[in-house]
């Protein structure tokens, strides 16, 4: 078994000291650092460098799919896979689109959380096979790829900061977590309120929700 260096990152105590458990019993693995919200993952993930980072998708202050891509751009050689709850199609291209080579359902993840490890470690994908299933009857229903995959007019700078003031953060405290100013942060409110079409606080809410971004 391939030796690896690995981090955690869920917020949920439970979900981190059963893959901790599972990794303990693999010789040669260790799990470097936890954390409990995407922006800690990303900055452990700079510092440290594993070899996997597995990501709960969603998680507080940012996103599994946003740490994937902040990661992935620092270090392209990373392995991420995401950890979730959820399982749809439409998710799964979200995932991939994001660089991610793994999907395992919370669900399965007792019983396939080390093979997806190693697979990852190999160099391959692993998807939960219940996922692996929906990516297949979808390239068959779109083999040319006609749908844009997790087609969104917001980008991903602008998604992260959805998620920041869907979780109650002011203008303010999203320049501060994000290192910007409050002009800049303002400016992007105004373009994320026109670009999604969002009348209200309340609608951009409800859009997270259903993408999504943040659990209710």
């Amino acid at each position: 078994m391939k030796a690896a260096r690995i981090l955690i990152a869920d917020d949920h105590e439970i979900v981190r000291r059963g893959i901790a458990a599972q990794v303990s019993h693999c010789p040669g693995w260790e799990v470097i650092a936890e954390a409990t919200n995407g922006r800690d993952a990303v900055d452990l993930a700079l510092r440290l460098k594993p070899d996997v980072v597995v990501l709960d998708l969603t998680m507080p202050e940012l996103n599994g799919l946003a740490a994937a891509r902040r990661i992935l751009a620092a270090l392209p050689q990373a392995r991420i896979l995401i950890l979730t709850m959820h399982e749809s199609e439409e998710l799964v291209r979200e995932v991939l689109a994001a660089g991610a080579q793994g999907y395992v359902l919370k669900s399965d993840a007792g019983s396939t959380l080390v093979a997806a490890l190693e697979a990852l470690l190999e160099g391959r994908t692993y998807f939960t096979r219940k996922v692996g299933r929906m990516v297949i009857d979808g390239f068959l229903r779109n083999p040319s790829g006609a749908e844009a995959a997790g087609a969104t007019p917001l980008s991903a700078r602008e998604l992260e900061i959805v998620q920041l003031l869907a979780e109650g953060k002011s203008t303010k405290q999203v320049a501060t977590a994000l290192g910007i100013s409050v002009k800049t942060a303002e400016t992007h409110r105004s373009n994320i309120m026109r670009k999604g079409g969002f009348g209200s606080l309340a609608e951009l809410v409800r859009y997270a929700i259903r993408n999504r971004i943040i659990e209710p």
